[in-house]
């Protein structure tokens, strides 16, 4: 495998996040975005520990059942990656996805621990409650442009105003800020020289109808001096053969004023009032701020925040339960999946032995969401609830939101869990994490094992940091109970993943089995496989139970006759139920697979 050499292949899986496996005639290449089922055309970068590293040239041929894309920027935008599947397709990839990173961290516990189907989100498209817009070029010097990175590049910016993981009101602010701020030629931050004025939008929707418009720029409203132009190569995730070296002109001969600055952005403001009277939206401005942030991150972060319009928050309904939701306040992007995430956080929470007064710990705890839905447990009679954040603006958000909830049983602290943890005095029957990306800091790791705690309700963005966590849960004791995966974040390459843990051996029993050689079944071993193979193959598959009267009726269909008493009726007059059709279509695929049809 020659770096450089063009290759062909199939994609025979898709690694997470987006890590297509490509089987070719010089052996396996990994290439970003490449989709399973996929006949693809890869330039080879490099090659190490065996796999070698491409770029997705052209796609020969599309996967079976895959259909052109809803979304008009699918092919530039880097935000989406399955908006070709089924959405159904795509749910079986991102469990089959976690599953390869978990099952080998667990080993042995695997046989303990309960693996959940995948639970979908209710909606798919329009679903985000919040965008983050980056303002810059699609190529260079071209018109202001405002939206999502493309695909593969740190500068270029796709105006995404056709966006189907959004609302379409995001689409129609998208436009009236392009217009409004591209007419005036007012420049973009650039990321390198740290020069220019428009940096990011910030967009909040809730499901009752407000919207949040926050617009971010640096304090360079008025510069005067001279031209300078620096240039700058994408990174090595580009094709090197198709790279190059892209110059950036920054003019700092752009005059202006605290006044001018102020006026345009009131002219900003009437232009979105303007829009909501004409009924371009639907749904109302609650508030439109003015986030001033001079970082040189590339980050929406505020040095101030100053209300142009209205209020700085709007408020979210979950679960029963109400939000105020500022402009940095973290809270789940996609709330209708949000709602079947905590409810499986509050499932697998309510089937515990947690004592009645005992002590939740909720470590990560953001704006306190899952705190208050675990306070709210039970009528309001659930334990002593207490969460730490190190965002203090979040936790200040987390007890408004209590107390307009009427929560008095949880409590919050503002402050890094590493060190928040060594002044507890509490000891916790519960803790629930829901750490950043990136994992649990290693230093706070062993503090949070340290507690002893029977058991550990584990909420990862990212599976991969899930699967680097769990040696040390294992080590100190804990073995899983209970998996699931939960799509929050549809079309996306990311999926949410919830972790039951338990303290100590796994409570077992010893049985007496009493059977006969005549009671067994061993028609699996002279057609192929065991009822439970079958089973097994299904429930993998497809996600179905059968039973083995399914699996018998399935068998006397296609002729392969059990013996004479197998699952029949104990008396003529009895009824069996039917095996449904897509039942029988597992099954019959199951039994082609094991050549047994």
């Amino acid at each position: 495998m020659k770096k450089g050499s063009l290759l062909t292949g199939k994609v025979i899986r898709l690694d997470y996040p987006n890590k297509g496996i490509v089987q070719t005639d010089e052996g396996l290449l990994e290439v970003a975005c490449a989709l399973p089922g996929q006949t693809v055309l890869c330039r080879v970068k490099k090659t190490r520990h065996g796999i070698g590293e491409g770029i997705l040239k052209e796609v020969v041929a599309p996967s079976p059942g895959e259909v052109e894309s809803p979304c008009p920027h699918f092919s530039k935008c880097g935000g989406c990656l399955y908006q070709t599947f089924n959405y159904k397709d795509e749910l079986q990839i991102k469990e089959d996805q976690v599953k390869r990173l978990i099952e080998p961290v667990l080993g042995g516990s695997l046989n303990e621990c309960r693996w959940e189907s995948i639970q979908c989100s209710p909606v798919y498209e329009g679903y985000r409650n919040k965008m983050e817009f980056t303002f810059g070029d699609e190529y260079k010097d071209g018109p202001l442009a405002l939206g999502m990175h493309k695909r593969g590049s740190m500068y270029d910016i796709v105006t995404v105003t056709g966006c189907r993981i959004a609302d379409q009101d995001y689409s129609e602010i998208i436009r009236c800020t392009v217009d409004l701020f591209g007419s005036k030629r007012i420049p973009y931050y650039h990321r390198l020289s740290h020069v220019g004025y428009l940096r990011h939008l910030l967009v909040r929707r809730s499901r009752s109808g407000e919207l949040l418009i926050g617009l971010v720029t640096s304090t360079q409203f008025g510069i005067a001096g001279s031209n300078m132009t620096m240039s700058h190569s994408e990174p090595e995730m580009m094709d090197s053969s198709d790279s190059t070296e892209r110059e950036t002109s920054v003019s700092l001969q752009w005059f202006g004023s605290a006044g001018e600055e102020q006026f345009v952005l009131e002219e900003y403001v009437s232009a979105l009032r303007d829009m909501e009277k004409e009924g371009r939206l639907s749904a109302e401005i609650a508030g439109i701020i003015h986030i001033v942030n001079d970082s040189v991150a590339d980050a929406v972060k505020a040095d101030r925040v100053d209300i142009l319009y209205g209020c700085d928050h709007i408020t979210e309904e979950l679960l029963g339960l109400k939000f105020r939701i500022t402009p940095f306040s973290f809270f789940q992007t996609n709330t209708y999946g949000a709602e079947v995430l905590y409810s499986k956080v509050r499932k697998y929470a309510a089937g515990l032995e947690v004592p009645p007064g005992g002590t939740i710990f909720d470590l990560y705890s953001g704006t306190g969401t899952i705190a208050q839905v675990m306070a709210g447990m039970n009528d309001g009679s659930a334990a002593k609830v207490v969460g730490v954040e190190i965002v203090e603006e979040a936790v200040e958000a987390a007890r408004i939101n209590a107390a307009a909830n009427g929560l008095t049983n949880c409590s919050f602290i503002a402050g890094d869990v590493l060190k928040v943890l060594d002044d507890l005095t509490d000891k916790p029957d519960l803790i629930i994490l829901d750490p950043p990306r990136e994992g649990i800091h290693p230093k706070a790791l062993p503090k949070i094992l340290s507690y002893g705690t029977p058991y550990i309700i584990y909420i990862s963005c990212k599976p991969t940091s899930l699967a680097n966590d769990l040696p040390a849960f294992l080590e100190a004791g804990y073995r899983p109970l209970r998996i699931c995966t939960v799509d929050q974040f549809p079309r996306t390459g990311n999926i949410e993943t919830v972790c039951l843990l338990s303290k100590g051996d796994v409570k077992s029993q010893k049985l007496r089995v009493e059977f006969s050689l005549e009671d067994m079944d061993t028609d699996g071993f002279k057609k192929g496989a065991t009822y439970n193979a079958i089973r097994d193959w299904i429930k993998e598959k497809y996600g179905y139970r059968v039973t083995n009267l399914n699996i018998a009726q399935v068998k006397q269909k296609h002729g392969i006759i059990e013996r004479e008493n197998y699952n029949k009726p104990k008396s003529p007059d009895s009824k069996q139920p039917g095996c449904p059709e897509e039942k029988v279509k597992a099954i019959e695929d199951a039994m082609r697979h094991f050549q047994m049809i």
